[in-house]
């Protein structure tokens, strides 16, 4: 079996392990710069085996200056989709970051306000919890 016949080329930047939607980026990722090893990857990812994961492994080892390009440009890519996130957040994450600088960070306020919102109760919240 030859080491390419594990995954799917989708693109020139999108590899991923055949039969599945986990990316190659993502098992050498673990593997290259949070140091895990195979084991660890297959119990952080159940659905890939243990020969899938060494397969991504070995298809890095095999060419690493073009497999860290790739793993290198999926990074930047991440960075890219990260500042956008943040400079143009959803209004969900604008709503809670919102109740988060109101009310604090106390979780037993928000259970209590979740409370009060289903009672329909005036909602507010004691100055020395915030």
């Amino acid at each position: 079996m030859q080491i390419e016949e594990y995954f799917d080329f989708l693109s020139d930047n999108d590899i991923r392990i055949k039969g599945s939607r986990i990316g190659i980026e993502t098992i050498l990722y673990e593997f290259i710069h949070r140091n895990r090893t195979a084991d660890d990857i297959v119990h952080s990812y159940p659905s890939l085996s243990l020969e899938q994961v060494y397969a991504a492994i070995l298809y890095y080892l095999h060419d690493k200056q073009k497999i860290s390009k790739y793993v290198a440009g999926w990074l930047e890519q991440q960075q890219q989709r990260q500042q956008e996130q943040e400079s143009n957040p959803h209004a969900g994450i604008v709503r809670l970051r919102q109740v988060v600088a109101e009310h604090g960070r106390n979780p037993s306020i928000y259970a209590d306000l979740r409370n009060k919102q289903k009672s329909g109760a005036e909602i507010s919240v004691p100055l020395g919890e915030v």
